[in-house]
């Protein structure tokens, strides 16, 4: 039996459930984030017991199919975004298509009805935030972060990091610089 939870987007949150689960005593298979597959099905006594302590961490049990869908998609984008190593080759409608085996058009259109935004600005904020992670790291290069993030160009990043954040990113850089250095001086 596999279970669906909203806004389950960290490994902070997928030790809270772990957490939850293990005081429960429901025995699972696996956690991946935004999902729980159990070993047998739970009374639905435990079930809404484990909602009510899920809710109180902010997380949300999901039981209707498009919304189920919808939180795939992100946690999807989000694993692929933030705790991968390399962003695949491929369109991110082609990849996400053949991982949830549904027609790329049919998930746009699902996750446009249901969050009001669009799946490509969905992974635009999230690309400039792994962006902001790695500028402020101080690690790589904008021209490394660009590759690394599948940008065509350090320009394209640029200008697309720009129109999110209203900063170019090496003003943003040395926002980030000061910020330390305020910090380090109190």
């Amino acid at each position: 039996m596999k279970i669906y939870i909203k806004y389950m987007v960290s490994l902070r949150c997928k030790l809270m459930v772990k957490h939850e689960l293990e005081k429960l005593d429901i025995h699972y298979i696996s956690i991946e984030l935004g999902m729980v597959e159990l070993k047998e099905a739970i009374p639905d006594k435990i079930l809404q017991e484990l909602k009510t302590n899920l809710a109180k961490s902010g997380l949300e049990l999901l039981d209707d199919k498009k919304s189920i869908l919808v939180d795939k998609i992100k946690n999807i984008i989000i694993q692929m975004i933030h705790y991968s190593d390399e962003i695949p080759e491929i369109n991110f409608s082609d990849y996400l298509a053949e991982k949830l085996d549904y027609d790329y058009t049919y998930l746009s259109n699902l996750f446009s009805e249901v969050k009001g935004i669009t799946i490509q600005h969905f992974i635009i904020k999230h690309k400039i935030e792994k962006a902001k992670e790695l500028i402020l790291y101080n690690e790589l290069n904008l021209t490394e972060i660009a590759y690394k993030l599948n940008y065509s160009s350090v320009a394209h990043l640029s200008n697309q990091f720009k129109k999110v954040t209203g900063h170019t990113p090496s003003y943003y850089k040395k926002i980030g610089e000061k910020r330390k250095r305020n910090l380090e001086n109190l």
